[in-house]
């Protein structure tokens, strides 16, 4: 028996996952299961299941995205699935025990890789955000909407209708007036402060790094005949001058780093009015300070970081913003990914002829480890909403319920 296959043998009970190696050995892991898949891969050279061992995460990418590690029955998703239903974050077994040294190396990888400076965000931002218009228009909603939905019903709301529910409910949180000045952090293609400026009749400014983003954004608002009230430009948040009454941020915060979380507060509580609102909308983790795993770092996005509820706080508390409001969106993410995977398997033929195979296999595997890291693993969506006067807001929260309504009622 492998080395590789006693370690994943702690692991895979139920389902099961068959491996054949280079040299023809087979083994069989797991029990047959109902509605547990069933998993069969195969390695072209015994390297390739090397790096598994060594680094589970990048290892199992990289053998997937070069053509090592081949699916013989099931798909990606089927086995990262398998793997982490059979070890969710609830269970004391993991794929990845590392000893006291293990966690120090991975604090230490954490603090490094999550320094922001401005010319390595731009950079940052740019190794993901800047990819082909045509990608991103294959797999999410018309708006562009690259964060969590917000479903009500998982098996029968569409993408498109959760995405468009998100941003009422982002929007309700805001206790929105109209002509207010409202600044997007991170906006994006620019579908939220389009929306806000539509339903609420507000001014938004909305910046960005990326470039592509930007002309997507702006080509919109001259597009919707609003570009005096809805503006975007291509600048860091650290540079933003002016005062707002209030500020959004979706998706963004992951990329700010750990280490600047007490300066991403700073400024905007230096930019929101006395009597501001902000919503900060973020994925982080359930179970503590961690660090990105090597496969998101490398390949998906370099100097990003899901935190903890602590680490928020650890930034936001010395700043004198006030939390006056906290959800947890447990499995809206999941649900959201569900939608992405499957446009993504549709659009294939597409993809890589953007790109190419590889790149098409990379991002499968993206779409389903993160899918399985909010189903099974310690991923999870923050929405916290913070203000600067305790008085600002009502007493209860029933003026939420109240304008999500009406702003669904908009379309």
């Amino acid at each position: 028996m492998t080395i590789l296959t006693r370690l994943l043998a702690r692991i895979i009970n139920q389902g099961t996952l068959t491996i054949r190696y280079a040299d023809g050995t087979q083994e069989v892991l797991g029990t047959p299961a109902e509605n547990w898949p069933d998993v069969a891969i195969s390695f072209t050279d015994d390297a390739a299941a090397r790096a598994i061992v060594t680094n589970p995460a990048l290892g199992a990418a990289e053998g997937f995205m070069d053509g090592r590690m081949l699916l013989e029955r099931g798909t990606i998703w089927d086995l990262l699935m398998l793997i982490s239903a059979n070890a969710p974050m609830e269970s004391s077994r993991s794929l990845e025990t590392p000893g006291l040294l293990g966690h120090v190396g991975e604090r230490l990888k954490h603090w490094h890789d999550t320094y922001n400076k401005r010319d390595r965000s731009k950079a940052n931002v740019a190794h993901h955000y800047d990819l082909s218009d045509k990608l991103y228009d294959l797999f999410l909603d018309a708006d562009r909407q690259y964060s969590c939905a917000y479903f009500d019903d998982p098996e029968t709301d569409s993408l498109e209708d959760a995405q468009l529910h998100k941003k009422a409910h982002i929007a309700a949180k805001l206790a929105l007036s109209p002509g207010q000045r409202v600044l997007d952090i991170g906006c994006g293609w620019g579908g939220m402060a389009l929306y806000l400026h539509r339903v609420a009749d507000v001014d938004v400014l909305g910046v960005t790094l990326s470039e592509e983003q930007l002309k997507v954004a702006r080509r919109r608002a001259q597009e919707a005949g609003v570009a005096d009230r809805v503006r975007f430009e291509l600048i860091d948040y650290r540079d933003v001058q002016g005062e707002f009454d209030r500020i959004v941020s979706v998706g963004m915060f992951e990329h700010v780093g750990a280490r600047h979380y007490r300066e991403f507060f700073r400024v905007c509580h230096n930019l929101l009015k006395q009597d501001g609102v902000m919503l900060l909308h973020t994925i982080g983790r359930l179970n503590g300070p961690s660090s990105t795993d090597a496969f998101m770092r490398k390949y998906i996005f370099p100097g990003g970081y899901a935190p903890a509820l602590s680490e928020i706080m650890e930034g936001s508390e010395p700043n004198k913003l006030l939390l006056t409001d906290i959800e947890v969106l447990r499995l809206h993410y999941y649900h959201t990914l569900r939608h992405w995977y499957a446009r993504v398997l549709d659009a294939k033929e597409q993809i890589v002829a953007l790109y190419d195979e590889r790149f098409y296999r990379m991002w499968t595997f993206y779409l389903a480890a993160a899918a399985s890291g909010f189903l099974y693993g310690s991923q999870t969506i923050y929405q916290l909403q913070y203000c600067r006067n305790r008085h600002t807001l009502p007493l209860t929260r029933d003026y939420m319920a109240q304008a999500e309504a009406r702003y669904r009622a908009l379309g």
